[in-house]
């Protein structure tokens, strides 16, 4: 997401955009998003900087640590960004604070839900479908 300073207009703008996740080198081998990830800015420059809001939405992929077992969630995330400007013939890339942003907020250890049980350490049956027999 790219925006040109001298595009800015005295009352901001707002801007939105699909980002591929593969453009941004986002996913790993336990979480990956799915679709485009849909950026909105509102963009407001003073003097010599530029202030921008933005919130990204998206749907992520996960393997829960615990039972692994694929998951879906809603990933989203509220970020405001500063950078000073010192000619107006620039241009401001996003991407890569954008890409920053959302790798911050990768969970550690991704769970299916909160209260995931996990597999036996015996034989490895998944505890959210139903107890085992082991002692």
């Amino acid at each position: 997401m790219k925006i040109d300073v001298n595009f800015i207009p005295d009352e901001g703008m707002v801007v939105r955009e699909g980002i591929k996740s593969s453009e941004l080198e986002l996913d790993t081998e336990v979480f990956r998003f799915s679709g485009p990830i849909r950026a909105e800015a509102q963009v407001s420059r003073i003097t010599n900087a530029v202030t921008v809001h933005l919130k990204l939405e998206v749907k992520a992929h996960g393997i829960c640590c615990r039972c692994l077992n694929d998951f879906e969630a809603d990933f989203s995330k509220k970020i405001d960004l500063n950078y000073p400007v010192e000619d107006l013939s620039s241009t401001i890339d996003l991407n890569p604070d954008i890409r920053e942003e959302l790798i911050l907020d990768y969970p550690i250890n991704p769970l299916c839900k909160a209260d995931c049980r996990g597999l036996c350490a015996k034989c490895g049956k998944n505890l959210n479908d139903a107890e085992c027999n082991c002692k």
